[in-house]
């Protein structure tokens, strides 16, 4: 055999093998291939849309976060005007029933002065009536005396 045979057989070999990798083994390799490349840019699709939502649900948590927080601050603005509004109702209904309580016991304490001046009274035209029995036993007359005694109580 010659070099010239040995060279013709061998690409002849070549060609052969080259024809039977290009029909049956090199479609299969570029389907792998490009259904892995597939894969690869949806994931990538994926990973993107997925960064996309985080992005918007991080914004989304945000703003209900702040509209927690403003609604917070309000219902305890609300609670705190709320308790000092009771508070002074407090307070006036303390005063009111207080001014009450300083009338009633104005009111008996003028009661009670009076009742211990009527009673002075009915004391001092006593002692005067026995002063002045004492003193005039031996006039006669009682109805002028007890008329006298009568209109000096009423000046007392």
């Amino acid at each position: 055999m010659s070099i010239t045979g040995t060279l013709i057989i061998q690409m002849i070999v070549f060609l052969i093998l080259v024809g039977f990798t290009m029909k049956f083994v090199w479609p299969p390799i570029a389907t792998a291939l490009d259904e892995r490349a597939k894969k690869i840019a949806e994931g990538l699709a994926a990973a993107d849309k997925a960064k996309s939502e985080l992005s918007a649900a991080n914004a989304r948590v945000e703003e209900e976060l702040a509209k927690s927080r403003n609604e917070t601050a309000a219902r305890l603005a609300d609670a705190e005007r709320r308790a000092q509004t009771i508070v002074e109702e407090a307070k006036a209904r303390a005063t009111e029933e207080g001014n009450k309580i300083v009338a009633a016991a104005r009111v008996e304490a003028e009661q009670q002065t009076v009742k211990a001046r009527e009673a002075l009274r009915e004391q001092v035209a006593a002692l005067a009536v026995k002063g002045a029995e004492q003193i005039l036993r031996k006039e006669v007359n009682a109805g002028v005396h007890a008329d006298l005694l009568n209109r000096l109580k009423t000046e007392l």
